[in-house]
């Protein structure tokens, strides 16, 4: 089977204004949530990325209709009487696992498959399950499928996360809008993508307030009364900061429009630390550089913490930078893998358990290189523009798992990269 890889080359710049599309990590639940809508819910600035083509094709095997038009996305949920997900689709992507919120809330159960699809750590649904046994949901395993059930009926429950888990939040959400009473969320995530999941429940019909705010409340509506909706995404606030961190690397300016500011203020206070000058719009970012990149400390944390997702970059940025950087990983255990390959590029990369120690070097070299993961690979093509002669990335399907398009928008931009078939 022929292979596509990356090919980018050394490149004076990239500057220009870039179109930000819809967040993956939104418009994968909002799909979800359309089971509870129970008809034709219309869902714009969808991105055409695999994980939402896998995400679709899971609401297809439960007996919905999925049409594309543009990046618009109509669900039709209206005969989605099935709660079993296949292994198959299951597998390739993390995300799945948010359709037990919504398959409990509709059906009062579930079967599905454990997820897969990603390696940057064990990403344990621990947490996921027992919100959802707070609510009176019964787990039980076998053959890889995790069945739950609800023999007793559901009931309202108040709930403390240990950590504030996106996915563990909105599960919880998108089950608990159906059960009578009132249910809260306590130490609940507050990334935009939860604010955007509970504004489209509360078009449908459900009653959320708090969302954006470690407490959340939900107060039960009956499944009847909910109605399906149209509803816009939000921008994607990582496709936006990786986009930025080439106008920071190369110079810029880089625009990127379509996205809140407010989305991005911890990674655009680091870019200012590292040197760079940033502009806002209500609906742009600009970032541009023209003195050195200076070295910088970070670490990630839940929102409005500095994101683990653009973690990678920004070692990019700290592995030119003058002086040496610090950057801790306290979110997934495994996200240094990327380390190594900038490393296989010039990069002086030492990593001691969930700290990465960078000491700045003057020029990356090309060289070949893989994707070890969805953001690292989207930087590991960034550093290829930088980079002495030419960078071969390889494993590039882990970047169409969350970027449209990504090596056009670059061109557009006036980088020198292509996509080759080998």
């Amino acid at each position: 089977m022929a292979e596509e890889i990356i090919v980018a080359h050394e490149s004076e710049n990239v500057s220009g204004v870039v179109q930000i599309g819809g967040a993956k990590n939104s418009a994968l639940k909002l799909i979800a949530a359309s089971l509870l809508g129970q008809g034709k819910t219309v869902i714009h600035n969808v991105p055409h990325i695999s994980d939402i083509h896998i995400m679709s094709e899971v609401l297809r095997s439960l007996g919905a209709t999925v049409s594309w038009e543009n990046h618009t996305l109509t669900v039709d949920t209206t005969d989605a009487e099935g709660y079993k997900t296949p292994y198959e689709l299951v597998s390739k992507m993390r995300a799945s696992i948010s359709i037990l919120g919504p398959l409990i809330g509709r059906q009062g159960r579930a079967c599905v498959a454990m997820p897969g699809g990603c390696q940057i750590g064990a990403r344990k649904i621990d947490m996921h399950l027992k919100v959802l046994q707070a609510l009176g949901v019964e787990f039980s395993s076998s053959h890889g499928y995790l069945n739950a059930t609800t023999p007793n009926g559901l009931h309202n429950a108040n709930v403390i996360l240990e950590f504030p888990s996106v996915g563990a939040t909105e599960n919880m959400l998108m089950a608990a809008v159906t059960v009578e009473g009132v249910s809260t969320i306590d130490n609940a995530a507050r990334e935009p993508e939860i604010v955007d999941l509970a504004n489209m429940l509360n078009e449908m019909g459900a009653k959320v307030e708090g969302a954006g705010t470690s407490c959340i409340t939900i107060t039960g509506v009956p499944l009847e009364d909910f109605r399906p909706c149209e509803h816009t995404t939000v921008g994607d606030r990582i496709e936006a900061g990786t986009f930025l961190t080439a106008g920071a690397l190369l110079g810029g300016p880089v625009t990127a429009e379509g996205i809140d500011p407010s989305f991005l203020r911890m990674a655009l206070m680091k870019f200012e630390a590292m040197g760079c000058g940033v502009s806002t719009t209500e609906n742009s970012i600009t970032v541009g550089r023209t003195q050195p990149l200076r070295a910088i400390d970070i670490q990630t944390l839940p929102h409005p913490g500095f994101p683990t997702d653009l973690q990678a970059q920004f070692m990019l940025l700290a592995a030119v930078a003058q002086g040496n950087s610090v950057i801790s990983e306290n979110i997934f255990e495994n996200r240094f893998m990327f380390a190594s390959e900038l490393n296989r590029m010039g990069a002086d990369i030492t990593v001691e358990g969930h700290h990465a120690l960078v000491q700045g070097v003057k020029r990356l070299q090309g060289a070949p290189v893989s994707s070890t993961d969805l953001r690292g690979g989207a930087a590991l093509v960034i550093a290829g523009l930088a980079a002495e002669g030419e960078t071969r990335i390889y494993e590039i399907h882990h970047i169409d798992r969350g970027y449209e398009d990504y090596v056009g928008k670059l061109q557009s931009l006036g980088a020198r990269v292509e996509r080759v078939t080998l």
